[in-house]
Formats: C-alpha cells, sequence, structure tokens
C-alpha cells in the first residue's frame, strides 16, 4: 500500500521499498496549461554543476542512464526511471520540478500528484492541488535525495519566473533562441519518399518492452510480449511504455542542434569580439574560477575568497573570469558578480544556512510553526505572524536565577523567515525520535513539534546557582547557536567538560557536578579560586558538545 505523503515530510527509500530501480510518476494538468516536467541532478552544494544531469524533453537521459525520461504513460503526464545504485557519486539529489510553458500560474492546477513505483507497485504518493499556490509558475514536486542513504521528500514549493529562474536557482545558464537553430528542420528527408520508410523503422526499434523495473500498469496498451527479446542491449528498452513519444529519437538531434536552454559552465567561445563582456557563470563556487588577474600591470594579488578587492575596481569579482580584457573598466555584470556571493539560497528545504551566521526557516514547508528567540528575527518574507510564547514557570526561574530569560517568540504563517543572534555561528540538528540536551543560553530556534522541557541542573560555584538545559525529544530540527566552531567529544569515564562552554549533550549521559580548588586567589580579587567542571558518564555512543568560549 503507498504511503500517502505530506508537504515536507520524508523517509528512507529503503523504508519504502527494497528495490533501487525505481519509476517516478507525475500527474499534473490545468485548464489550457502546457507543462514542462524535468529532473534536475544536483550537487552536493545542490547546485547543476553537470548540465548533462538536467533531464527534460531535449536531454532523455544521463551519461550513464541511471535518470530516464519515459514520458507519459499509465496515467502519468510525465515519468521517469531512477536507477539509485548506477548514479555517479557527485550527484547527491534529484529534484523533480514542474514548470508552465507559456501565460498560465500554478493556481490554475488541478488535483495533481508525484509517486513512486517498485516492482509494478506504488510505494510512496505525495498529493497536491493549485490552492497549496498562487503567481508561481514553476513548482518543485519532490526530492531524492542522498543522506547517509537514499531518501525522499515531498517539497511541493512554488517558484515563481518559469523554467529559465528554475534553472538558474540551480546554477544554470539559460540561452536566448538562435535564428540558426531551426535549419534542420527545413532540410528534414521526411519529406523524400526513400527516407521515409527510414524514419518509420526507426521508432520500432525505439519502443522495448515493458520496464523490467515495475512501472506501473495503466490505460496505454501494453506492448506484446516478442517485443522484448528485440531490445537486447540499449537502455531505452525501459522506455517501452512511451510508445507515442517514439518519434523523439530523429527529433531529438535537430534539437541538439538548436539548443533553447543551455547550462555551460565556461561561456562558449564564439566569433563575436567583446561587446558585451560575459557575466561570470551564475552560482559557480570559486574555486572553479578562471585564472586570476595576475597579469594586470599595477594591480595587486587578489584577496581571499569572499573579500572585496581593495581600488579601483569595486565591481570585478574577485578573480575575474577570462572573458574580460585586460584594463576593461568594471561595468554592470561586476556588480552583479560582487552580489552573486550573499544571494539567498533557497533549497526547497524547511532549514537552510544562509551562511554561518544566519539560518533561513521556510514556515510552508511541513506548515508547523517555529519556536525562536526573541530578537533573533532579522527579516522575513511572506504572510508571517509572531506571537509571543511564554516560557512558564521554568522559563521565568531561569530568567531570575540567570538574568537570561528564556523568552520565545512563537512565528506561524506562509513565508521565510530570517534568524541569527549576535553572529554566532549557527548550526542544525534534525533529531528522528532521539534526544539531545542543550543549554539554554545556546537554543536559537527549534520545532514546535518537538517535546521539549527545561532542566535545572544544581551546583555551588556555578553561576546563578544552576546550569539551565533545554531537553528536546520527537522528530523535528533544532538551531544551536555557538561562539567559534565547536567540537564534539565522546564520552568516557573521565570527561569533564567548563560548565560555561559546554554546548550541547547526549540525553543519555549522566551529568556529574565536579568542583575543584585551584591556588588562584590573586587572578581574582576577592573571589575564592574555585571552578565548577561538569563530570560526563554514558555508555558509549554519547556525546558532548563544547565550543572554544566561555560565556
Amino acid at each position: 500500500m503507498a504511503k500517502e505523503f505530506q508537504r515536507g515530510h520524508k523517509a528512507k527509500i529503503s523504508d519504502l521499498t527494497p528495490g533501487t530501480d525505481l519509476y517516478v510518476g507525475v500527474q499534473i494538468a490545468g485548464p489550457g496549461l502546457t507543462f514542462d516536467i524535468s529532473c534536475f541532478g544536483l550537487d552536493a552544494a545542490e547546485q547543476l554543476s553537470d548540465d548533462r544531469y538536467f533531464i527534460f524533453f531535449n536531454q532523455v537521459k544521463s551519461p550513464e542512464e541511471s535518470i530516464q525520461l519515459l514520458g507519459a504513460q499509465a496515467g502519468d503526464t510525465e515519468s521517469f526511471r531512477v536507477t539509485l545504485d548506477r548514479i555517479p557519486a557527485n550527484i547527491h539529489k534529484l529534484s523533480f520540478t514542474a514548470t508552465i510553458d507559456g501565460a498560465g500560474q500554478m493556481s490554475q492546477v488541478g488535483p495533481g500528484y508525484i509517486r513512486i513505483v517498485a516492482g509494478g507497485e506504488e510505494v510512496a504518493r505525495y498529493a497536491f492541488t493549485g490552492s497549496e499556490f498562487t503567481t508561481e509558475r514553476a513548482v518543485m514536486l519532490g526530492d531524492i535525495y542522498l543522506k547517509d542513504v537514499w531518501r525522499f521528500a515531498a517539497v511541493g514549493q512554488g517558484f515563481d519566473g518559469g523554467l529559465e529562474a528554475l534553472l538558474r536557482n540551480f546554477g544554470g545558464e539559460v540561452a536566448e533562441d538562435e535564428p540558426a537553430a531551426p535549419q534542420p528542420e527545413p532540410a528534414a528527408p521526411a519529406f523524400a519518399p526513400p527516407a521515409a520508410p527510414a524514419p518509420a523503422f526507426a521508432p520500432p526499434a525505439a519502443p522495448q518492452p515493458a520496464p523490467s523495473f515495475g512501472a506501473p500498469a495503466g490505460p496505454p496498451q501494453a506492448p506484446p510480449a516478442p517485443h522484448m527479446p528485440q531490445a537486447p542491449q540499449p537502455a531505452p528498452s525501459f522506455g517501452a511504455p512511451v510508445a507515442p513519444p517514439a518519434p523523439a529519437p530523429p527529433l531529438s538531434p535537430q534539437m541538439h542542434a538548436a539548443p533553447t536552454i543551455v547550462a555551460p559552465l565556461v561561456p562558449p567561445a564564439g566569433a563575436v569580439p567583446p561587446p558585451q563582456p560575459a557575466p561570470p557563470p551564475y552560482g559557480m563556487p570559486q574555486q572553479q574560477q578562471p585564472p586570476q588577474f595576475g597579469q594586470v600591470p599595477g594591480q595587486a594579488a587578489p584577496p581571499p575568497y569572499g573579500q572585496q578587492p581593495p581600488g579601483p575596481p569595486l565591481g570585478m569579482p574577485p578573480g575575474g573570469h577570462q572573458g574580460v580584457p585586460q584594463g576593461a573598466p568594471p561595468t554592470g555584470a561586476g556588480l552583479q558578480a560582487a552580489l552573486q556571493l550573499y544571494k539567498e539560497a533557497p533549497t526547497g528545504l524547511r532549514w537552510t544556512p544562509q551562511n554561518q551566521q544566519l539560518m533561513r526557516v521556510d514556515l510552508t514547508v511541513e506548515g508547523t510553526p517555529v519556536l525562536a528567540r526573541q530578537g533573533s528575527m532579522v527579516m522575513y518574507q511572506g504572510k508571517v505572524d509572531f506571537g509571543y510564547k511564554g516560557a512558564g514557570f521554568m522559563g521565568r526561574v531561569v530568567g531570575n536565577a540567570t538574568g537570561q530569560e528564556m523568552q520565545l517568540m512563537r512565528c506561524t504563517g506562509r513565508g521565510q523567515v530570517f534568524l541569527a543572534d549576535e553572529g554566532a555561528h549557527l548550526h542544525t540538528i534534525e533529531l528522528q525520535g532521539d534526544g539531545i540536551c542543550v543549554s539554554a543560553e545556546n537554543v536559537l530556534a527549534f520545532d514546535e513539534t518537538l517535546q521539549h522541557e527545561v532542566r535545572r541542573i544544581d551546583g555551588h560555584g556555578i553561576p546563578g546557582g544552576a546550569l539551565f538545559t533545554m531537553q528536546f525529544q520527537g522528530t523535528g530540527t533544532v538551531v544551536v547557536k555557538t561562539h567559534g566552531v565547536p567540537v564534539v567529544l565522546p564520552v568516557t569515564p573521565t570527561t569533564f567538560a567548563d560548565c560555561n562552554a559546554v554546548v550541547a549533550w547526549s540525553s543519555g549521559s549522566q551529568v556529574i557536578i565536579s568542583s575543584q580548588v585551584r591556588l588562584r586567589r590573586n587572578a581574582y580579587p576577592g573571589h575564592s579560586g574555585e571552578t565548577v567542571n561538569l563530570q560526563f558518564r554514558g555508555a558509549p555512543g554519547n556525546f558532548i558538545v563544547v565550543q572554544p568560549y566561555e560565556v
């Protein structure tokens, strides 16, 4: 029986099916609307670093054929074949999207879905309707992503701008149509009688046997069994349900000769002189930049990553690129490149770090509220309501004892909220039924679905007389803030930590107050010199997190 997903829900593929040869079907329709359904193969940075893994109507399979576009079948508007154990190591996510070709909005679509079928049996389905969207022209439907193991996430996030904006979001480039592109069409040999049989015989070679990986049975007629031995080797044999789109083979080379959408990381070399210096490729990581401007007379060495170069060429991105002539004055492209380093990074996930000190939470994903430290919101987009969340009696105890009140705000609505706190480093901890204890001072935000309570650790010598922590349990995400980069250590019988430097520890650890008197009476006049440490004990597998800073 298929597992029904809601927006934002995730699951391991192995929990849905033991198979790795999957059929992914998408059903989407609307009155007067035409859709382009695509799959983006993204790297670890969630960028389309290799345009051969942009699978769409003009590129129907990846090089090793681990991702294939099958066409409409079994009631699906479009379908794919995904072979997980053949996907190369540099591909970490498959994002399945639908965009409107022409005028229209996603709010006009009727009920639709994205589903996963294994061995002919549907194992997962995420259903959506147009009421979930407004003026968007594209939608990210679902992701198959690698996080230790392959998982499936129901995304359902609308995206303005259509396919071009979606392609740019994933780091690709869009080239405008070239007038020379349609030239192969007039020369099509279909009008010559001798050439007509050749294309006519070519399509039957493409429709091969019913997919052995288990595409769902549906209204389209199944191909006869004798066709199975006719396709001994090619991967397109799995596209037998795509008999109607069989004419695609003759059209494919023509369309490759005149691509309407191109996503190269390096601008193609053309005969056109330098009337317009090509801007740096969208979203290209710094390590892939071309050689730096070391040859320009009088120019200093380029600054480190992320810093603007001193001197006049403020609009020139660090390192520049080879398409700009030496000594060329700064132009608008330089400003765009400079700002490109700091652009928003939407991923379709609920929690997305924008950098080390800024966290973005999308309330439309999963649709549940978020509790955050009051005053941590630096910006938000959409319709978001902020309400006071009382911390209860224990929260007031924390405030009275330590002077640091645990006042929380409740963020609800549909939009994105950006959170930060005094430039502290932010880290997301995703709980899946397990638990963790976090120092109350180090909690920035968390999902309201998590069970949480304030706990008190009494000890003589601790500032305020006690250390307050928050214990989280359940399924959700906690955002922890630290001063500097923390270190995670295993718990052993001799593990001690300064009570002011410890950030978090596993809920299975036992905490014991350990006081030690040191002869440092002259260091702090009037102070006893007593320091308080926390000793941690627990079974193997327990841990503590310590920051390089004492509060």
